[in-house]
This record gives structure tokens, C-alpha cells and sequence, in this order.
């Protein structure tokens, strides 16, 4: 896809947790999830701490723990509309676990998110888990990054 090609997005980026500001400037975001991006966009992005995060799973997944990423998408069509939240602490953890950058690390989590906010699921390990990360694939590399699923079991 050209770069003319790819959908608008409108861009709200905080900071809840400063911590990694250097690493997320602003246009490298919208790449990232311009890419991602199928229809026009408006998604807020918000980087935040373990308590915050935490919080957040908790009241909205019950799940009582700081999670990588959430996603809450209120609208697919015309324009996407959505929240994602990234927790500091669980992206650096898991990049020091993967071996890979905290900024590669937050790349695939902001197209992650970016799908979920399209609706791609990958709850239930199938087709459309298998869809949405071949999906995943395809964009990262794109961008020159890795396969996040390679020497991994896909789901």
C-alpha cells in the first residue's frame, strides 16, 4: 500500500507514565498504526503505569493484574474510534523477555491494538486468531520489523 494510500488517522497521544516518551515520538506512532489502519481513524493512545493499568483490566476485564495492552473500540465504520491503553512497566518486561527493543515492542502492540479496534479477534484460537496475526505479520514486516510470532505457537 502507498503511503498516500493509507486511511487518516487522528492522533491523541499521553502520558500517564513518562517514562518511555523518547522512544514513542508522535509520527513514528501514526506510522505504525496508519499501517495497521483500514478505514479512517481517531484513536487516543494513553501510556500509563502498573497501578492505572492494573485498574484498568481489572474494572474492565476482571482480571486483576497490569496487562501489555487494551483496546476499547467504540466504532469500526466509517471512521474508527477507539481508546489503547499500553502499560511502561509490561511492555519493558516483556521486551527484555522477547530480546527485542522497547520501541519494536510498542510497534507491535500499537497494531495489535489497532486491530483489535477494528474488530480482528484472537480470543479463541481458530481461524480468526489465525487471521489476525497473520494480519499482525504482514504489517510488522512491512514496516521492517520481525515476525512477533515467529518460533512461537500462534493464539
Amino acid at each position: 500500500m502507498s503511503k498516500a494510500a493509507l486511511p487518516e488517522l487522528t492522533l491523541s497521544l499521553q502520558f500517564a507514565d513518562p517514562s518511555h516518551r523518547a522512544l514513542l515520538p508522535r509520527h513514528k506512532v501514526i506510522r505504525w498504526m496508519r499501517a495497521a489502519l483500514e478505514n479512517p481513524g481517531e484513536i487516543a493512545v494513553r501510556i500509563v503505569g502498573a497501578e492505572e493499568g492494573q485498574t484498568l483490566n481489572r474494572e474492565y476485564r476482571q482480571k486483576d493484574y497490569a496487562t501489555n495492552v487494551l483496546t476499547f473500540d467504540y466504532e469500526h465504520e466509517p471512521v474508527v474510534q477507539a481508546d489503547l491503553i499500553l502499560c511502561a512497566p509490561v511492555v519493558e518486561r516483556e521486551a527484555a523477555e522477547l530480546g527485542i527493543s522497547v520501541a519494536d515492542h510498542y510497534a507491535h502492540l500499537l497494531v495489535h491494538g489497532t486491530l483489535h479496534a477494528q474488530g480482528y479477534d484472537h480470543e479463541d484460537d481458530g481461524e480468526e486468531a489465525e487471521a489476525m496475526e497473520a494480519r499482525e505479520t504482514a504489517i510488522l514486516l512491512g514496516l521492517g520489523l520481525a515476525d512477533p510470532y515467529a518460533g512461537r505457537e500462534r493464539g
